[in-house]
């Protein structure tokens, strides 16, 4: 990749099966005032340390006086605990195999079977609608059409991440106003005027339980949208790029089980993590770590791809996918991929299983084929990659 240095690989020094640091080398910014963290071990010191904060994403501004109603990606301590024990019950494997798994699969097909319908598709457009049904289930989204609610999303976020100034900006804020406005009106609240009158088990049940005025549901909405919607979408693509690209990984993939498949999935995040960085202030003084002394109110940022490409943890060629590496390594296969410590992305589970049915059923369409591969963009505000055009055909049914 350009401006990538492979470092030394017994089965092939120059083997680097890397789609995106490229583009992550040229564009990929922590933000100011942080020291890179860029080792495995010391960054998951950090992310397992109850002195240190959450921080990035305009943490350190968010009023968190009233804890019940901030979302949870903004909280640290105890308040943070108990509202990740209240949303547990939404991510584990048996929630994810009883409620999610059947919305995935059903999904999937009548999604694919459009796709044959057709001849065509794009794979953004696809997997957006899927990652947006998905969520839907678990934020409680589900009092409108999820193909109109995911192009709603899809707009409102691709607004909300657009860096501008002057004039630009001003323009972008109406834009926002009016495409929130949009997905609250017919998505948002027509969920909250349901779950009123009758509480189901899913977030927007919980918020109402809570207090929650509108403004702070609505919040709390597009907070799953960017956490579990739009990372979802990219890495989907991503993996399906990866398998058109290479056919003896597609038919690797193919001839699994789905923990072999998982195996795959996961080698190919560590390899093109979506979220660039992750940060953390510390908030007491650490006297002792692998660093030495931290001092009250050191900032970090977490290169999640120096980390997952650690050689002294993930061993060598680690450029190269290669899904027995965890096993070898003795490592967990996401390695840093979902984060670490407290903050761990809860929803890890949802979008492996969910890029899994569906990247298992695509490749099996007669005769699927990659017409057009996806052009890579930088999303700055976030500080990740986007994939968008990759348009897919197949034998017409």
């Amino acid at each position: 990749m350009e401006g990538i240095a492979p470092r030394s690989c017994p089965v092939n020094e120059n083997r680097d099966d890397r789609k995106s640091a490229g583009l992550a080398a040229r564009y990929g910014r922590p933000e100011p005032g942080t020291e890179v963290i860029d080792t495995f071990m010391f960054a998951r010191e950090i992310l397992r340390s109850p002195k240190v904060k959450q921080a990035g994403a305009g943490a350190e501004e968010v009023d968190v006086g009233n804890p019940e109603h901030v979302p949870v990606f903004y909280l640290d301590g105890d308040a943070h605990k108990r509202r990740r024990t209240a949303i547990k019950k939404f991510f584990t494997p048996k929630s994810v195999q009883t409620r999610l798994r059947p919305v995935m699969e059903s999904t999937t097909d009548r999604l694919l079977r459009e796709l044959q319908q057709s001849g065509q598709a794009r794979l953004d457009d696809i997997s957006i609608e899927l990652a947006v049904t998905v969520a839907s289930q678990i934020v409680g989204l589900t009092e409108s059409n999820p193909t109109q609610m995911a192009k709603r999303i899809a707009v409102l976020l691709r607004t909300t991440f657009v860096n501008a100034k002057g004039l630009a900006r001003l323009t972008k804020r109406a834009k926002e106003t009016w495409y929130g406005y949009q997905f609250f009106r017919n998505d948002v609240n027509p969920s909250i005027k349901k779950r009123r009158n009758t509480p189901q088990d899913d977030i927007i049940s919980q918020t109402l339980e809570k207090g929650y005025n509108e403004r702070a549901i609505m919040i709390e909405c597009m907070t799953y949208a960017t956490a579990g919607m739009v990372t979802t979408r990219e890495f989907i693509v991503m993996v399906a790029w990866h398998l058109f690209d290479r056919p003896d990984l597609k038919d690797q993939f193919l001839a699994a089980d789905e923990v072999g498949q998982i195996k795959i999935l996961q080698e190919i995040l560590r390899l093109e993590p979506i979220a660039g960085f992750i940060y953390r202030r510390v908030d007491e003084d650490m006297p002792e770590t692998l660093k030495g002394p931290l001092p009250r109110g050191k900032n970090y940022s977490i290169d999640m791809r120096a980390i997952n490409t650690d050689e002294s943890v993930v061993g060598a060629c680690p450029f190269m996918v290669d899904p027995e590496r965890a096993m070898k390594q003795n490592q967990t296969g996401t390695f840093m991929s979902f984060g670490d410590g407290s903050h761990h992305c809860p929803g890890w589970q949802v979008a492996l299983n969910e890029t899994q049915v569906f990247i298992n059923r695509l490749f099996r369409v007669p005769g699927i084929r990659l017409q057009r591969a996806p052009d890579l963009l930088w999303n700055a505000p976030l500080q990740s990659y986007e994939l968008r055009n990759a348009v897919v055909t197949c034998d017409r049914a």
